[in-house]
């Protein structure tokens, strides 16, 4: 297998496992495990911005340097818009209060409100993969 399939076959696996996280994201959020639903949700958009990135032989050794350079590839230049790079950003840190701050929960109309958003996000980033 050459290296061009091989990042085929990475960009397909990280797409699934956006789709994966985003329906994982999608149950927490009925069953009421907020903070669970927004680390899905900020998973399912991890993913996909990594196969965009993946893609376009744009790599990044960390989280914080996915985002910088998801920023300075597609949405500087107007390809990804500047709310989907907000939600990107807002669910990184949210993803981290959630996850690490203490005496903090998310709640139902903050979860439910990114079934939407990011469902639109993951759809308009597979468009430009």
């Amino acid at each position: 297998m050459n290296e061009q399939q091989q990042y085929s076959e990475y960009i397909a696996y990280r797409i699934a496992k956006s789709e994966e996280a985003y329906k994982d994201a999608c149950l927490l959020t009925d069953n009421g495990s907020y903070n669970a639903a927004i680390n899905r949700y900020y998973y399912a958009v991890f993913y996909i911005v990594s196969a965009l990135l993946l893609k376009h032989e744009i790599f990044s050794k960390s989280h914080s340097g996915m985002k910088t350079e998801f920023a300075k590839h597609f949405v500087k230049t107007d390809i990804i818009s500047m709310d989907f790079f907000k939600t990107f950003s807002d669910l990184m840190d949210w993803r981290h209060k959630g996850d690490y701050g203490d005496m903090f929960d998310f709640d139902a109309d903050t979860a439910e409100g990114l079934r939407k958003t990011v469902r639109d996000f993951i759809d308009i980033v597979k468009q430009k993969i």
